[in-house]
């Protein structure tokens, strides 16, 4: 009591599929914790909108307690590059010059794809970037210099299933 209870992909604690979830019964019972300590307790529910708008339809009290529902818009691409760059950056890596319109043109496609989540997508693609740069390394004959080893190609990317025509990854 007295602090927050942040919930995230809270329409997960709803599954109709499963008849041995405890999901239903624990909305019941933060409805009644909510409703008794509403002076006390903050609870936010996060996810994705068209989820939670399923999640409020199927639990009408949960809804009707729920008070404020904000929405926030997808990153833009320019946004999502930025965060691209600063996650490399972070671990010590960096994309070449010509690796960054790839890089770009990989964000605008996944980003009109299914199940896109934003920055995770973008940590996935950079993971996997840094994976694909690990193998070409290894493959690459002779020594490979400090600059080599900490900068990611525009192949790295290019290998991704985003740039197969009808595919989701």
């Amino acid at each position: 009591m007295g602090g927050v209870l942040f919930v995230d992909e809270a329409y997960y604690l709803y599954r109709t599929d499963n008849d041995r979830d405890y999901g239903q019964e624990t909305i019941e019972i933060l409805l009644q914790v909510m409703e008794s300590n509403r002076d006390d307790l903050v609870v936010i529910l996060a996810g994705y909108a068209d989820r939670m708008d399923v999640f409020f339809q199927s639990n009408p009290g949960m809804g009707s307690r729920i008070a404020h529902h904000l929405d926030f818009p997808d990153f833009t691409v320019d946004e999502l590059v930025r965060i691209g760059l600063l996650m490399a950056d972070q671990l010590g890596y960096r994309f070449s010059g010509p690796a960054l319109p790839v890089l770009r043109e990989y964000l605008e496609r996944r980003r009109g794809r299914p199940l896109f989540a934003n920055a995770r997508s973008v940590r996935n693609a950079v993971e996997r970037a840094r994976l694909r740069h690990a193998g070409r390394l290894l493959a690459a004959p002779g020594l490979v210099g400090r600059a080599e080893v900490t900068t990611l190609l525009p192949e790295d990317l290019l290998a991704s299933r985003v740039f197969e025509t009808g595919s989701a990854r």
